[in-house]
């Protein structure tokens, strides 16, 4: 039997499904893996002109790899069953479904790495080649290019071919390096049990810059500082100075002087691990530009000194006819 012969075979429910199901998991694993690799290279190859931008890469690596651990071992499945049922049904290598999806996919890595090529080509010319820039095109063409040269691989192989040493030797070699992909995310963004209490830490910090606010408006509004955090609790707004999220407990707060205080509340982390998390935080009190809210772990008070000339409010102003 030819190919012009069994290209006219028909796919069954059961091929569209696999078929189908095997390359979407594919294109997802692509998607986390680049993703993986972006978000690793954003962390450790940070752009000097993002100092105040506000990034996260935690979250999107932590989706990723949920994506891997799930999605992947079902693209591994997908292709095991595929092959093995190619191999008991060489016919089944022509099928209509099976080669649209294979020359798309190859179509979609070439557009690609010709897309990539040509970028790192335009940026080697404008002299904006930096190494951040570089790892994340040659992340693009490691993907697509292992992609590609595996279907054009399976495209050409004969239907009654069993699959060879190399391609075996191959997918473990795959498989290995995606594992090891995951790995290091888990060492990036930190285990979930380090991520919940970063999260507490988080908020802690956004319950001082409330809290902070309050008295900022309090001294505006009275002309001195609260002598305690009760004195900020209004009935009618239906504010209270919030609480540590994790124990429970009041925030210290200590009057040193008619224009500074301190605000003080115990940490699990140090503030450089959200760094190393993969997360650049960037904390604004509402109106006033950025602060310094970086603390080391344990116990540790923030000094605040109002400045009476930036904070005071402006007098109304009162327009006569």
């Amino acid at each position: 039997m030819n190919e012009k012969e069994n290209i006219s075979i028909k796919s069954a429910p059961k091929d569209v499904f696999m078929h189908l199901l095997n390359i979407s998991a594919l294109y997802v694993s692509i998607s986390s893996v680049l993703v993986l690799f972006f978000q690793y290279i954003n962390v450790y190859f940070p752009d000097k002109l993002e100092r105040y931008y506000y990034f996260d890469a935690g979250n999107p690596i932590r989706f990723a790899i949920a994506s891997l651990i799930i999605v992947f071992p079902v693209f591994i499945w997908s292709t095991k069953f595929l092959l093995k049922d190619i191999n008991r049904n060489p016919e089944k290598n022509f099928l209509r479904i099976r080669r649209w999806l294979i020359y798309f996919t190859l179509f979609a890595t070439a557009i690609i790495i010709i897309g990539d090529l040509i970028s790192l080509l335009y940026n080697f010319l404008q002299g904006e080649l930096t190494i951040r820039f570089s790892l994340k095109v040659f992340s693009v063409f490691l993907v697509s290019s292992v992609v590609f040269l595996y279907y054009f691989y399976d495209l050409k192989r004969e239907p009654k071919e069993k699959t060879s040493l190399k391609i075996k030797i191959f997918t473990r070699i795959v498989i290995v390096a995606v594992l090891a992909i995951v790995v290091v995310g888990f060492f990036v963004s930190g285990s979930p049990f380090k991520q919940r209490a970063l999260r507490f830490d988080r908020q802690r910090i956004e319950n001082l810059q409330t809290i902070q606010s309050q008295i900022v408006n309090f001294w505006q509004q009275k002309e001195k500082l609260p002598d305690s955090l009760s004195e900020l609790t209004d009935n009618i707004s239906g504010f209270s100075a919030p609480k540590d999220p994790e124990t429970g407990m009041v925030y210290d707060y200590e009057k040193k002087s008619d224009l500074s205080f301190n605000l003080c509340a115990k940490f699990n982390y140090s503030s450089d691990e959200e760094y190393l998390a993969g997360r650049k935080p960037t904390y604004y009190l509402l109106g006033y530009g950025e602060e310094n809210w970086e603390h080391p772990v344990g116990e540790y008070c923030f000094l605040r000194n109002i400045d009476p000339e930036l904070y005071k409010l402006n007098e109304p102003k009162i327009f006569y006819d």
